[in-house]
């Protein structure tokens, strides 16, 4: 089946598909795939601005790899300060303009260059559970960005907070009805294809391609080939979803790892244990970005508290029911 999507547009203009990549292992797994199959892909990066160093080297690594045009695109480091305060304070996640860019980019490309196919590589809610089976070959749509992707927000929550204008948001507008219908735009899933198992992913792109890991476990989870690029994927970004949800990235890493086959539940839950609460070391980092004092962090972060996961006990700590205290 995905030879036969191949075939349909292999050839037809000047590139065949579109490929949004952020440089990690599971882009250069999509890139390899799509060579494989002798496809001409554009690579789209869209820029957080907190790129970590050891991004930086495997976006250049991606680049001479794959001998693939490449367009990277980083909006205003003034408007992404500002979204960075106002995404925390109106949602708790410093990084919603990351996922609007990640989800507007790369299709307002595919307009511009009228490039039919965007080849996006995991279903999230397929691969972690969720409202489809995979026999629904579900596809990507402007809807499945709002209300999941985008967690129901979009550009026009940030007009008029912290100074923010329209024009300012520009390139976070997601292409018209019209213009998606001239081109035929349509975004199809990898992992519905070939399934998919980072772990795999992770160790064929570090013989293959020398794609580099981490040289040391992060704060908040024990994985070494995951969000890399960003400064607070895994760290700040990761630690308000704690907040709000009561379990972390550890828990994520873990339960697929189990799912897997490759950890024990048992392991499972000490990896949970050691990791899903800590407070991450970057939060100083960001503070001084965004220009805000740790008193006015924990005061917004406390906000975010549900009350089905969190209490306050005698003390006047806050704490929730955890896997190990069954």
């Amino acid at each position: 089946m995905f030879e036969a999507l191949c075939d349909e547009y292999r050839g037809k203009g000047e590139y065949d598909c579109l490929i949004p990549v952020s440089g990690g292992k599971d882009s250069f797994y999509q890139i390899h795939l799509l060579k494989t199959f002798g496809m001409k892909p554009l690579l789209v990066t869209y820029n957080e601005n907190n790129e970590t160093d050891l991004g930086k080297r495997n976006i250049q690594r991606m680049k001479e790899s794959f001998g693939c045009d490449y367009f990277n695109f980083t909006p205003s480091v003034e408007v992404l300060k500002k979204m960075n305060r106002v995404g925390f304070k109106l949602m708790g996640d410093c990084d919603q303009h990351a996922h609007m860019g990640i989800n507007t980019i790369p299709i307002r490309l595919a307009v511009l260059y009228n490039i039919p196919l965007i080849i996006w590589g995991e279903h999230g809610f397929m691969n972690l559970g969720g409202m489809h089976s995979f026999d629904d070959m579900v596809e990507y749509t402007s809807r499945f960005r709002k209300e999941h992707l985008l967690h129901g927000y979009d550009w026009q929550d940030f007009v008029g907070q912290d100074g923010l204008s329209e024009r300012d948001l520009e390139c976070f507008k997601y292409p018209s009805d019209a213009d998606i219908n001239r081109v035929g735009v349509r975004g199809v899933f990898i992992s519905y294809y070939f399934g998919w198992h980072q772990n795999k992913h992770s160790r064929f792109m570090q013989l293959r391609y020398d794609f580099e890991c981490a040289a040391h476990t992060f704060d908040r989870t024990f994985k070494l080939d995951s969000n890399l690029n960003n400064v607070h994927d895994n760290g700040l970004h990761d630690y308000m979803k704690f907040i709000k949800f009561g379990y972390g990235r550890a828990t994520d890493h873990a339960s697929r790892d189990i799912r897997n086959g490759d950890m024990t539940r048992e392991e499972g839950i000490e990896k949970v244990r050691q990791y899903d609460h800590v407070l991450p070391s970057d939060i100083k980092r960001w503070l001084e970005y965004v220009d805000m004092d740790l008193a006015e962090f924990f005061a917004v972060r406390d906000t975010f508290r549900s009350p089905k996961v969190w209490a306050k006990n005698e003390s006047g700590e806050w704490v929730k029911d955890n896997i190990w205290g069954r």
